[in-house]
């Protein structure tokens, strides 16, 4: 047990890891204090060396990973799984909406040449992607990837490179 807790591929305080969030920047405990902070994504973790876990400590999301020795694995809630009910109730709420918004215009149909008989058609692409989008935002926050603060961490590298120049 003790040979392990010495072993180089343990989760430490004095070690330098592959930032988790944004994947670009390495983490490393920040002088001081038993957090980690990112030279790139510049977000701060929490640790817990005992159960190999880093928490992120400054963002609404309740993001955690595990160290397995080599890389980062996302943390799944507790008391959380998704089964096939799940995936019926995401397309019954993509489909149905649609299918509802479809069969109204399939059934009184604009008069032809009108001035807004373009309006059925594109109502219901748009019911069709604002609940696919919801359904697609759902999946992003039950899987923890945090793809906001991944397209925010991108745009500073950008611009700093840009600015450098």
């Amino acid at each position: 047990m003790a040979k392990a807790q010495l072993s180089s591929d343990r989760f430490h305080l004095q070690g330098i890891y592959a930032c988790p969030l944004c994947r670009h920047g390495q983490i490393s405990a920040m002088p001081l204090m038993e957090t980690f902070s990112c030279n790139f994504c510049h977000h701060i973790f929490t640790t817990n060396f005992e159960q190999q876990v880093l928490k992120i400590a400054d963002s609404q999301l309740p993001l955690a990973w595990r160290w397995n020795g080599k890389n980062w694995k996302g943390v799944q809630r507790e008391g959380t799984e998704l089964g096939w009910s799940y995936l019926g109730i995401g397309i019954i709420f993509v489909v149905l909406p649609t299918a509802i918004i479809a069969t109204g215009s399939y059934l009184f149909p604009p008069l032809p040449g009108s001035p807004l008989s373009w309006l059925p058609l594109w109502w219901t692409i748009l019911t069709f992607l604002a609940h696919l989008f919801c359904l697609i935002w759902l999946i992003v926050e039950y899987y923890q990837f945090p793809i906001f603060l991944y397209f925010r961490a991108l745009r500073r590298r950008f611009f700093a490179r840009w600015h450098a120049n």
